[in-house]
């Protein structure tokens, strides 16, 4: 064996609702509102490379870490469910800083449509930036990918969740926002904070307010009484 190298090409793309990283789900499937597609792309955008898979429920989607890959990898890790302050190997870990930048993440496959000349692959439970480049898909095996007496680790199952609660203004906000575009932002919006996205060195602070961004909006919250308050939802700024 002599292999120094090995090409990749991606054949599709993310178009997904997290538009930056923080606020992205740590796994897979915890936030289940968290939609996106899944655009294949020339030459990979042939129908007949789909056939069969829409009698699966899930996919695994191999992807590449394009944000981080350019700050390269590191050999051990700060994983948050420790908190960031002790060391693990970088494979113990799916950090983004990996020597080959790839993921993978398993998410339910809504439906597979053309739409304006593009095949598309509607996809949720996700933890995928927008734009992630997408090198492979597979289909989803529950009796072979489920393994009943695994053991998490130092990842065990994650914390039942933190109280989430909107003012009067933005219940009213998401809900023109659904009867505009047919999204539920305040079920996304409530799963998400409700996993605590705020690194493990603030958990602490209840001083200060946060923000993220969904689709083409910034979304403010603050913590009062051990909930989060969503105060603020709006458009985001155009960039300069």
């Amino acid at each position: 064996m002599n292999i120094t190298s090995v090409n990749v090409k991606p054949i599709g793309i993310i178009h997904s609702c997290f538009r930056q990283k923080f606020g992205i789900p740590r796994q897979p499937g915890l936030v289940t509102a968290a939609r996106a597609e899944l655009e294949l792309v020339a030459p990979y955008n042939r129908r007949e490379m789909l056939n069969g898979l829409e009698g699966f429920s899930h996919i695994w989607v191999h992807f590449i870490f394009h944000r981080t890959m350019d700050e390269g990898w590191r050999p051990t890790i700060r994983p948050p469910r420790l908190g960031g302050k002790k060391r693990m190997g970088v494979f113990a870990t799916r950090s983004t800083h990996r020597p080959n930048p790839l993921g993978m993440s398993v998410v339910k496959l809504e439906g597979i449509r053309e739409s304006d000349n593009r095949l598309l692959l509607d996809i949720s439970g996700i933890d995928l930036l927008d734009q992630t480049p997408v090198v492979d898909i597979k289909p989803y095996l529950p009796y072979a990918d489920i393994i009943n007496d695994a053991s998490g680790g130092f990842a065990p199952e994650p914390d039942a969740g933190t109280p989430v609660r909107f003012t009067p203004q933005t219940e009213e906000i998401c809900r023109c926002y659904k009867q505009q575009t047919g999204r539920q932002l305040d079920v996304l919006i409530e799963q998400i904070l409700s996993q605590d996205p705020r690194p493990a060195y603030l958990h602490n602070n209840n001083e200060r307010s946060y923000g993220m961004h969904l689709w083409e909006l910034n979304i403010r919250w603050h913590i009062d009484a051990g909930c989060f308050v969503v105060y603020e939802i709006k458009q985001q700024e155009p960039p300069e």
